[in-house]
């Protein structure tokens, strides 16, 4: 399956706002960085509408070097194209009289192009890219693109999408459907994509929650100060950062995928912080009282660097209701193409309180009716937009004296559990656990943990009911796996799992 994009659309455009960067104030047409797929090109017109954006007098090769001074990684690539003959090329191929066909070919290459990558859609059955010896169904290919508006292209790939939801969801025609319907295509499916998701932070921890995966919701629970903020900003950074300090060096870290990270209690500096300190691996307090030592402050000020060059979102939510979370959700879907979610804290407020007492006509809604109706919400929304959420929720006191380590320990309501893919606990480790642990750790070469993660609930998983003991870094935002054991203390042998993130650099972002 092709990846659908017409260079040339592209070309033409771009040589075209290049001589006359006025089209960018025509409110017919709409520009996106994501209608380019060449990292040049990207470089080019981004240079063009920001230098057109600034009131830039003149726009040549020269303002464009300048405008590109202190931008090493979008000056890198336009050196390495050599940018300056590029845009001469560009310029000689202009035809301003033809700018309206190629802007519109390239949109409609874009909402293809979205379709396939963001919706993971084969539209083989309405244009092929691989169609290459079939001269007759190319051209009508080409004439079918050029002659349909973009707004059609869409409603037919929607109605083909409702067609599908209406018989297979909703159900539409009564008709059962056979077991073996599609059996192939799934194998297949599974055989290209396992379902396994992106990393989150800890390749032992991957091993068991087979990483961030779409449609699924994620629960983690702790008492207040155990981490669960920081374990989560650990899971949002490494979704979507570049590059993380590790053992010593800068490391990439695979693409950096669009991220939305909702708070409801910190302040978007504190966050911030917790960011510089994960990804630059130094202690938050040396960047918060200013006591940085060996080179911290240069690692911080390159941490900034990458979490500007990220796609990380934050939105504050004090104040929440469920349509206050639906909508940021959808928004960021829409807007940032964002499939990763992190929701710090499932809690009530006064204004989900009185959002869900007026929905169901009811006052006074137990605590636990509201966390519920929250949860299933959450799962509904990873479901209805295909995104991957992560959340937390308080403890009861009960975990002071648990032996077992569940749902019941949830503070609030236990039947939130019911709604979760994966839910996990996370405690300190007991005086106890330590005395247990101490001929495993010292026969096997452990660390003694200080943190251990009761992983509870593991729908569709291989392993639940089990123990991942942690060493922790609370100022680095770093709990790390080292092993596993049953709730008896008896070593399970689990591989970590390295997931691999392949760099595309068509969908590489400034």
């Amino acid at each position: 399956m092709g990846k659908y994009v017409d260079i040339p659309a592209c070309m033409q455009v771009i040589g075209d706002v290049y001589q006359n960067p006025a089209l960018f104030d025509n409110e017919g047409y709409t520009f996106n960085l994501e209608d380019f797929t060449e990292d040049i090109h990207k470089v080019i017109f981004s240079s063009i509408y920001n230098l057109h954006q600034l009131g830039a007098k003149e726009i040549n090769p020269s303002t464009i070097e300048d405008y590109l001074g202190q931008r090493t990684k979008m000056l890198g690539i336009y050196r390495a194209n050599n940018g300056a003959e590029y845009l001469q090329k560009l310029s000689s191929t202009t035809q301003l009289a033809a700018f309206d066909y190629y802007y519109k070919r390239m949109k409609k290459m874009t909402l293809l192009r979205m379709y396939q990558e963001q919706a993971g859609m084969n539209l083989s059955w309405l244009y092929d890219t691989d169609n290459i010896f079939d001269q007759k169904k190319k051209q009508a290919q080409e004439d079918w693109l050029d002659n349909t508006p973009i707004e059609q292209i869409a409603e037919q790939i929607d109605s083909r999408i409702e067609r599908i939801k209406a018989k297979y969801v909703d159900n539409a025609d009564d008709s059962f459907v056979q077991a073996g319907d599609g059996a192939d295509d799934l194998i297949d499916r599974l055989m290209k994509y396992p379902e396994i998701g992106y990393p989150l932070y800890g390749d032992l921890s991957n091993s068991i929650t087979r990483g961030a995966r779409l449609g699924k919701l994620y629960l983690r629970s702790a008492a207040t100060g155990v981490g669960k903020t920081r374990a989560m900003i650990a899971d949002a950074c490494t979704v979507g950062c570049g590059e993380l300090f590790i053992n010593g060096k800068w490391v990439s870290n695979g693409t950096k995928e669009p991220v939305i990270y909702i708070t409801t209690e910190q302040q978007i500096d504190e966050i911030q912080t917790m960011m510089f300190a994960f990804i630059a691996d130094v202690n938050e307090d040396h960047i918060i009282y200013n006591q940085y030592v060996n080179g911290e402050l240069d690692r911080v000020r390159h941490a900034a660097a990458v979490l500007e060059d990220s796609q990380i979102q934050i939105k504050r939510l004090p104040d929440f209701s469920l349509q206050d979370i639906e909508n940021t959700i959808k928004f960021g879907v829409r807007e940032y193409k964002a499939r990763y979610f992190f929701h710090d804290y499932i809690h009530s407020s006064m204004k989900i309180l009185g959002e869900v007492s007026g929905k169901a006509n009811v006052k006074g809604l137990r605590e636990d009716n509201v966390l519920f109706m929250i949860a299933v919400r959450l799962k509904d929304l990873a479901v209805e937009n295909g995104v991957f959420i992560e959340t937390s929720t308080q403890l009861n006191s009960e975990y002071r004296t648990a032996q077992v380590y569940d749902q019941n320990l949830l503070r609030g309501a236990k039947s939130i559990a019911d709604k979760v893919d994966l839910g996990e606990i996370m405690l300190d480790v007991s005086q106890e656990d330590k005395e247990a642990l101490k001929d495993l750790v010292n026969q096997n070469g452990f660390p003694m943990p200080d943190t251990k993660i009761s992983v509870y609930k593991n729908r569709r998983g291989r392993y639940k009911d089990i123990l991942m003991w942690c060493t922790s870094n609370k100022g680095t935002c770093k709990i790390t796996p080292r092993f596993v054991t049953d709730y008896q203390y008896q070593l399970i042998d689990i591989p970590a799992l390295k997931i691999n993130v392949i760099p595309n650099k068509e969908e590489s972002a400034f």
